[in-house]
């Protein structure tokens, strides 16, 4: 067979093989539809004031604030005022891979919660020699990011969180726990299979469940998501 045949069919066959892996997980869901905020609700935090808007965003003249720009298919937490509030999915999930990218500005702080309880922290952690719990891409309460592979303020990075959710007998009790089976930072591993014992302080509900939604931190600052995908374990 010629090159140029093989090269035509290794070609046809790279989707399929992708979409083949994507199967073996599940179904691909999107739950931010680029437009609004449809499929999401805000928790109620004090006299916090929901700051979540749709758009482009960007670092403004203050680099510790975001600027939102029209025509952007962007999830953006824009305090004016006050603090924002936390934003969870709808849907709830279990065992899951989470692809998504952010953009926090200068010494900003948000989160990713799985499940709305186990915390991957998102924050400002750019050139930082030491870092801690409280930095990017650390699992808030359980495990230390391994190396600090954090970009500059206002520059877009992304993360791809593989997740297992606790177990539960028939009667409800906990037999397992939660894990974090592998946390990516801009293509690095950063983390792997870290066990959580129980929900991250700032939880949803404080509780453990066998599903849950995912849930964005907006009450500790301006942040910026994009490009959000939730692939389901089978």
């Amino acid at each position: 067979m010629s090159g140029k045949w093989i090269c035509i069919i290794f070609a046809l066959a790279v989707p399929v093989l992708v979409g083949a892996a994507e199967n073996e997980r599940g179904r691909v869901i999107r739950p931010f539809n680029g437009k609004d905020l449809t499929g999401w609700k805000t928790r109620a935090q004090g006299e916090n004031t929901n700051c979540w808007v749709v758009g482009k965003a960007k670092v403004a003249a203050d680099p510790k604030a975001l600027e939102v720009e029209a025509g952007g298919r962007e999830l953006i937490n824009h305090p004016e005022w006050g603090k924002s509030l936390d934003l969870y999915t709808e849907q709830k999930f279990g065992d899951c891979r989470v692809e998504v990218e952010v953009m926090v500005p200068q010494g900003s702080n948000s989160g990713i919660y799985l499940m709305g309880e186990y915390e991957v922290q998102v924050c400002d952690s750019f050139g930082r020699e030491e870092i801690g719990q409280g930095d990017m891409g650390s699992i808030y309460s359980a495990a230390t990011a391994a190396k600090n592979v954090s970009r500059k303020p206002g520059e877009w990075q992304r993360f791809v969180i593989d997740f297992r959710a606790p177990r539960f007998d028939a009667q409800g009790n906990k037999i397992a726990n939660a894990m974090f089976v592998k946390v990516t930072l801009n293509g690095v591993v950063i983390r792997e299979n870290v066990e959580v014992k129980g929900s991250t302080g700032g939880g949803l509900t404080g509780e453990e469940h066998p599903t849950g939604p995912l849930m964005l931190q907006g009450n500790h600052g301006a942040v910026a998501y994009r490009n959000l995908r939730i692939i389901p374990a089978r």
